[in-house]
């Protein structure tokens, strides 16, 4: 359950009695019952940060991740500025100049101790403003009972064994959906990404700009249309159905592969599937294998000034001992290089290793973008038109909103 958020009721904001000052945390809900509310763990961690820190006290709120950002956006215009908030986005609030760089509140050691690939990540025109917390990445699951009983082998690892392995399995094992591509509007930008990356393209090239409408990434939708959309290998109208969809049809037997995340570890195992992993199939079998990584963030607020006492928090909150705690309790993948490490060595997350072993070299959204939540949404709603139709007009479409979008948001 969520605290409420303490609020200084006098003197100068935050400081309360003989010189305390008083941190205001925000952070999302990753548990899905009272039982296992981030609530515990926030409260823990800053319970022994005061213990440590005697001048300085942590009011915490745990917000549902339905309502975090509308609450925060609240509170801001409120007059009553969070210190510290963990939630999945930052463009936003740079552009709104509400944060603090990263740089200003984290000692060198701490800064160092960040996967680079998260660091880049974080950043807007060139500085970081974006602190990752937790991440994920996206690796290929297939179901290995379907497979045997189409004699197939091995799981595919470009799009032309994808398509014979789909065909096989439509052949042989009726009832069964080859391939799940949940293009609908609950996360069509990742799918998306997932395979035009593999097709050569991705949503923005390495500058960070807009290429939705690429040729590679026509080239992309195009096949999908043709080999696996009209050929009815996956579900009717893939703009129609989530991932949830897609990921419950999985672990019930009814989809033989797509693309997940670390969570469907979880539930396939609950379903008792005996699945495996792969790299995510790729047009050129020679090239890279290519994987999307996710992060939620966490953002220092400047209203409030109270630079130093949340770099003191930061730095406590990103040693190993508590990141780890965090990481294990809710199946999450490690930012930090020595959290990784120890996940990788321990012997305890062989589900993961195959998530843990893309991370280093996986590509996110294109969170420096303020628009980004905006093209996303639009993304969500639109691409899937791309893989039933011709996807050309779509992705135009797209790629005239996203650039309007940026601009607008740029202020330019």
């Amino acid at each position: 359950m969520t605290s409420t958020l303490l609020l200084s009721g006098c003197g100068t904001l935050g400081i309360g009695g003989s010189g305390t000052v008083t941190l205001k945390l925000v952070a999302a809900d990753y548990g899905d019952t009272p039982a296992n509310s981030t609530q515990h763990y926030w409260d823990d961690l800053a319970r022994r940060f005061e213990a440590a820190n005697p001048k300085v006290k942590v009011d915490v709120q745990v917000i549902s991740w339905t309502d975090i950002d509308g609450k925060v956006a609240a509170m801001v215009k409120a007059g009553h500025s969070p210190d510290i908030v963990q939630t999945g986005g930052f463009a936003d609030k740079v552009a709104a100049n509400q944060l603090y760089p990263a740089r200003d509140v984290l000692s060198m050691d701490t800064e160092a101790n960040f996967l680079d690939v998260f660091n880049r990540a974080g950043e807007v025109l060139g500085t970081q403003y974006g602190i990752p917390f937790v991440s994920s990445s996206r690796t290929f699951f297939y179901n290995k009972a379907i497979f045997a009983k189409a004699g197939i082998s091995q799981p595919p690892a470009s799009w032309a064994d994808l398509k014979a392995d789909a065909a096989l399995i439509k052949a042989k094992v009726p009832g069964v959906i080859p391939y799940g591509l949940p293009l609908g509007p609950e996360e069509a930008q990742g799918e998306s990404m997932i395979w035009t990356m593999s097709g050569g393209g991705g949503l923005t090239d390495d500058a960070g700009v807009y290429i939705l409408d690429s040729q590679q990434n026509k080239d992309t939708f195009s096949w999908l249309k043709q080999n696996l959309v009209d050929p009815r290998l996956t579900y009717p109208d893939p703009g129609a159905v989530d991932r949830k969809t897609a990921f419950n049809d999985f672990v019930a037997g009814k989809v033989a592969m797509l693309n997940g995340h670390p969570s469907l570890v979880q539930m396939a195992t609950q379903a008792k599937i005996d699945y495996g992993t792969s790299a995510i199939p790729r047009k050129d079998p020679a090239a890279k294998p290519r994987t999307l990584g996710v992060a939620d963030w966490m953002m220092a607020y400047s209203a409030n000034g109270h630079r130093q006492q949340i770099r003191d928090f930061l730095n406590f909150a990103y040693t190993k001992e508590n990141t780890l705690a965090f990481d294990e309790q809710y199946n999450l993948l490690p930012v930090t290089q020595d959290t990784l490490d120890d996940m990788t060595h321990s012997g305890k997350h062989t589900d993961l290793e195959p998530f843990l072993n893309a991370l280093p070299a996986a590509s996110f959204y294109p969170l420096g973008d303020p628009a980004w939540d905006t093209v996303s949404s639009r993304i969500k709603t639109d691409v899937g038109k791309a893989a039933t139709g011709d996807p050309a007009p779509v992705l135009s479409e797209l790629q005239q909103f996203a650039e309007e979008a940026s601009k607008k948001a740029r202020g330019q």
